[in-house]
């Protein structure tokens, strides 16, 4: 579990560098249109890809889900 946790922590920090948000917003936004879901249910496969790859499945996944942030 402590893994996934700070792995889960890595991935938002990346998301908020990609996206030039704070972390802060980056796990708002994450929350807010299911990205956070994604990431816990999706954990076994996502940490073996590369954080570019995760970023790029989190895009999809909020903007699936009425985010706006490309």
């Amino acid at each position: 579990m402590e893994k996934q946790i700070t792995w889960t922590v890595a991935a938002i920090s990346e998301f908020a560098k990609a996206k030039a948000i704070s972390a802060k917003q980056a796990f708002n936004y994450l929350s807010r249109f299911k990205g956070m879901d994604f990431l816990q249910k999706h954990y076994g496969a996502e940490h073996l890809l590369s954080f570019d790859d995760t970023v790029d499945d989190l895009t999809a996944i909020c903007l699936k889900n009425g985010g706006q942030i490309q």
